[in-house]
């Protein structure tokens, strides 16, 4: 019997060319893999994935043409004596919008409809043991966002203590989401420390534009 080869890959939108897609067996579809502080859109039918610590992804798509995608962010911290907390709120709120309004704005440059989008949320577990809850302050970000914005979440997964690695399809809008267990915990934690460290040492930059 023939094996039906491996299609080749839609080419991804302007911008997203750096975002590494590979096929995916398991889901017989190219998948691309964000890394934090990473997001992806796509009018093609491909999946978009990533492993989840105290980071936050928001899955948006518009449900009429299934245009769509997903971030990986934390809001930033700074050390003290307590180990870690927030920078200022104005400081952490850009950098939080900054994160989201990208990914919506280019969902809606690619024909995607405000009134047509629903948002999935995933993420913000408490992993990193001698920090304050970085992924509760992340969750309730996300929300106040998304109540400000008039938007609609129609699944979410957030909080407890465990990491998640997180499938999605925009096109479908369908979600896999993977509990991990603990021994994945030290390099998800190294992961999204180095991270924390990159987004202190970076200022909120780039002009958002709104569609």
């Amino acid at each position: 019997m023939a094996i039906s080869p491996i299609p080749r890959p839609s080419l991804a939108l302007p911008g997203f060319e750096h975002v590494r897609r590979n096929w995916n067996n398991t889901y017989g579809t190219y998948a691309a893999r964000l890394l934090p502080g990473e997001y992806y859109v796509t009018i093609n039918n491909e999946g978009v994935y990533t492993t989840l610590g105290s980071c936050i992804s928001a899955c948006i798509r518009d449900r009429v043409t299934g245009v769509g995608g997903m971030n990986h962010f934390m809001l930033p911290a700074s050390a003290d004596a307590d180990g870690w907390r927030s920078t200022s709120l104005s400081a952490a709120t850009r950098y939080g919008n900054f994160a989201m309004e990208h990914l919506i704005n280019v969902i809606l440059k690619n024909g995607g409809q405000r009134q047509n989008l629903e948002v999935k949320l995933f993420g913000g577990g408490r992993i990193l043991q001698n920090m304050t809850d970085v992924g509760m302050r992340n969750i309730i970000f996300v929300r106040d966002y998304i109540e400000t914005e008039g938007l609609r979440v129609i699944a979410e997964d957030v909080g407890d203590i465990y990491p998640r690695m997180v499938v999605y399809f925009p096109a479908t809008g369908k979600v896999r989401v993977k509990r991990l267990r603990s021994l994945h915990n030290n390099t998800i934690a190294e992961e999204e420390i180095r991270y924390l460290s990159t987004v202190e040492s970076k200022p909120v930059g780039g002009d958002i534009e709104l569609f």
